[in-house]
């Protein structure tokens, strides 16, 4: 599995270490007086989004994080050393959430951002902290407090411009295939595309990053097919490229359904800007193409591009369309070391 969007996880950050209780002993000096040092505090536990992922798959083989705890003190006011943090490193556009998988903790969304998940416990004061012109000679001394230890959810929604979404066979990978140069499966079955893709696309001299996801079909938020897992890495786009098969046999009720399923996942799907466009022109008549344009047009209550992402037809006409809405600042600038991808000029 190259491509994991969802992991669970246990972490723990360090226990303080104890303080100590000591007294100074040495030759010719009477009253040495406590000399017990504190101890050290624990490593936190820290999140940290690193440049060039775009998966949790290092999540799958590890979920157990632990930081370490901070030494105990010692006799001569010597403190313990403090423990060393631990530092998970995430993708862009992770989430953390608690282990009832509902309650956001944090929601990554800048290169080079941290987040301390758990802070290690303090060090607790050796007798020497005691110390006071009315107790002179302590000799109690405060415990280290526990770290603390929870189970947490990372869930990763890709950071991209533009998102692709469809029923299977709609010619989503194509398309991208096209615009960019990502390299994602392509085949003449339902359902070739099993996790999502990125591709960098310029535009007119405008980059922006395009998302492709599984196709949908009717029932897929129930668990139909692939289900609708997978629609939370378009929930960050500024814009939806709707496209539809022409060869299908409605493209109204094509359109119907995907945008049901939009509507039953929520996170607002339906209400970004949609550009709605016919695709595989090439491989149908003029008679039913006509056909196919009046019932997208009476469904969506828009006028449909037309384009093929085989020929190349439209397909500068939908990336232009796509540009205008995202506008002159991607939201995703940083995104593109996560594609892999070189540009394909309009």
């Amino acid at each position: 599995m190259k491509f994991l969007d969802e992991a669970k996880v246990y972490i723990r950050s360090g226990d303080g270490g104890n303080g100590c209780v000591a007294f100074r002993r040495e030759k010719f000096i009477e009253f040495g007086g406590p000399s017990g040092g504190n101890g050290g505090r624990g490593g936190s536990v820290i999140l940290e989004v690193a440049d060039g992922l775009n998966t949790l798959i290092d999540y799958r083989y590890q979920q157990h994080f632990k930081a370490q705890k901070g030494e105990n003190g010692a006799g001569s006011d010597r403190h313990g050393a403090n423990g060393k943090a631990i530092v998970l490193k995430v993708p862009m556009g992770t989430q953390i959430f608690d282990e009832d998988r509902e309650t956001l903790i944090h929601d990554f969304t800048n290169l080079g951002e941290k987040f301390v998940l758990a802070e290690g416990g303090n060090g607790g004061f050796g007798n020497a902290h005691f110390k006071s012109s009315t107790n002179r000679a302590p000799r109690n001394a405060n415990p280290g407090q526990p770290g603390e230890e929870r189970w947490i959810w990372l869930r990763l929604k890709l950071i991209a411009d533009a998102g692709l979404v469809g029923m299977p066979n709609a010619g989503k990978s194509t398309f991208l295939s096209k615009v960019s140069a990502a390299r994602p499966k392509i085949a003449d079955y339902p359902f070739t595309t099993l996790h999502p893709q990125l591709g960098v696309v310029n535009a007119d001299g405008r980059e922006f990053v395009l998302a492709d996801i599984p196709g949908l079909i009717e029932g897929a938020h129930e668990g139909t097919g692939l289900g609708d897992r997978f629609l939370g890495h378009v929930e960050r786009c500024r814009v939806l490229l709707h496209l539809i098969d022409a060869t299908c046999e409605h493209a109204g009720k094509a359109y119907k359904t995907v945008r049901k399923e939009l509507d039953a996942y929520g996170g607002l799907l339906t209400d970004k800007i949609e550009i709605v466009a016919l695709n595989k022109i090439d491989a149908v008549e003029s008679d039913e193409l006509k056909k196919q344009k009046e019932r997208l047009k009476r469904a969506a209550k828009k006028t449909p591009l037309l384009l093929s992402g085989i020929t190349g037809d439209g397909v500068k006409e939908a990336l232009r369309a796509l540009v205008e809405v995202i506008g002159e600042a991607p939201v995703s600038a940083k995104a593109k070391s996560a594609a892999e991808a070189e540009p394909w000029s309009a």
